[in-house]
This record gives C-alpha cells, structure tokens and sequence, in this order.
C-alpha cells in the first residue's frame, strides 16, 4: 500500500512549470531532441519549430543545451558551445517574445556570460552546480540570474564508475546543503535543486532518490526532476528510449507526488496532460 504522509505534504496548487529540451546536439540519447545539422551547424529552423510546438503544447520554459551529456559523452568546449548556442538564442528570442523563460544547459561560465549578454536574464541550467568551473557561481551572484545547481560526480565521460554510496539519499542532500552555503557566499539568492537522475546513480539509485524526492523539497526549494526517457526506465524493461514515454509520464506522476515543481521534458504536450490530470485529481468537489 502507497504511504500517502509525504504525498500529502505538498501545497496542490503550487506552480508547476513543464521545461522543453531543445539540444543543439548531434549524441544525445533521445535522437529526436537533436537539432545539429550534418555540417555540425546548430539547425536553426528545425530548433525552432521544436520550441515553437513546444511552447504552443504549454511549456514555460525552453531548456537549450549545446553538449551532451549522456553516460559516455566527452565535453565539446565553451567555444564550440557558443557556436551552436549564439545564433539560435537570438532568433529564439526574436521569433516568440518573452512570454516565456529561456534556460541555457552549460557549465561554462563564458558560455553563460555570453548568452546573458544576448537575451538578458535567463534561468542557468549547471550540469555542475559550479564544480566544473570556478567562475560560474560569482557570475551567476554577480548577474542576479537565477540557477538550477544538479548533483553529479565526475563528468559524463567517467560518471557511472562513481556510483558507490553508503546511503545515496542523505549523501545528495548533504551535497546540497553543502551548495546551498556555497551559493549565499557569492549572492545567488534564487536557485534550484535537481537531484541529477542518470548522473553517477545505478538504475537503483534512482528510484531510491525518486521514492524519497520528498526529503529535497522540504527546505523549500523548487526541486527539478529530469527523468524523461531516461536509462532508469529503458534498461529496467529492456526497451528503448523511443519506446518509454508512457512509464516517463508514470514517473513524472510519481515526481509530483512527491514535492517536483519542475519537469524536464521531452514531450511537452503529454507532460501537460500529466500536470493537468494531476491537479484535477485532488481538486475539491
């Protein structure tokens, strides 16, 4: 039977924002997010028909990356990063106005300054929550932008031979209380939490870290979970990435339940739906 205390915990009405993938990438792991043409040129129309569908479906936030980071992947460089990066966020912004927050997926922190420079405040999605580059949290504190800080070990080339943990749950949080001191140093006064699903965790680990999700939102921190069509669900039903989005929706339910005010996506449109007929589940009669 579901142990419904930490379920019942969590206000129903908080705001729940549904963030699209946009990936100027040509090996992430989910093939249809890739927007780099043949020529290792960032495909700018088919990046942004992906975020204009993905804004009409209701998305809040476009989350654009520049770099894999898949299990396995190897880091293509600030320089490279902007490149793909530069032109698209311009036109992003041109074609569809600012009703809508844009997020930017990098560690660097010249990548960062850089995409600030081009369409202002902006949400900074750190892979690395500062660790990968020592600059990122002062620009970060200095620009006032907010940021999402993920737990990881490692890089994504070495991260799943770091896996070992006496207990995953209370080692994350305690990583997080650890960052949380780190960014009131350097003046970062609005960030959020991702407990990094597929980084440096077993298929285990995961669910572990999904099951007690609770325990990361009760400091009162918005809590991002990314768990879309994930390792976590293809290798527990040996299927493929294309094939799991009904049990990607089930954990997206599951992350809701539990305290996520966030969802890193995929598919906007049946995230949505998630959202939707989640709220009207506890709806008062």
């Amino acid at each position: 039977m579901i142990q419904n205390s930490a379920i019942q915990s969590f206000p129903r009405n908080r705001r729940i924002s549904v963030m699209g993938i946009v990936n100027l990438t040509d090996n992430s792991y989910f093939a249809e997010s890739r927007c780099l043409s043949p020529s290792g040129d960032t495909d700018i129309h088919r990046a942004l028909d992906r975020a204009g569908r993905m804004l009409k479906e209701g998305a809040d936030i476009i989350d654009v990356g520049a770099c894999s980071t898949r299990p396995g992947s190897e880091g293509v460089g600030a320089e490279e990063e902007w490149r793909r990066l530069g032109p698209f966020l311009k036109e992003l912004r041109r074609n569809y106005g600012d009703g809508f927050r844009i997020s930017v997926d990098t560690y660097w922190a010249s990548v960062a300054e850089r995409c600030f420079d081009a369409v202002g405040d902006y949400l900074v999605n750190d892979i690395s929550a500062g660790e990968d580059d020592p600059l990122m949290l002062p620009l970060v504190g200095r620009l006032g932008l907010e940021y999402v800080a993920m737990h990881k070990r490692g890089t994504p080339k070495t991260m799943q031979s770091l896996c070992e943990y006496g207990d995953v749950v209370e080692e994350v949080l305690e990583y997080f209380k650890v960052f949380g001191q780190k960014a009131e140093e350097h003046g970062i006064r609005k960030w959020i939490l991702d407990p990094g699903f597929g980084f440096a965790k077993t298929v285990e680990q995961n669910y572990t870290l999904l099951r007690h999700l609770d325990r990361f939102s009760a400091p009162g921190r918005p809590v991002l979970v990314g768990v879309s069509r994930k390792s976590m669900i293809y290798r527990l039903l040996d299927i493929t990435p294309e094939e799991s989005l009904p049990q990607t929706q089930v954990l997206h339910l599951a992350a809701l339940e539990r305290g996520a005010s966030i969802l890193r996506v995929h598919d906007v449109a049946e995230a949505v739906r998630t959202v939707r007929v989640w709220q009207a589940l506890y709806q008062d009669n």
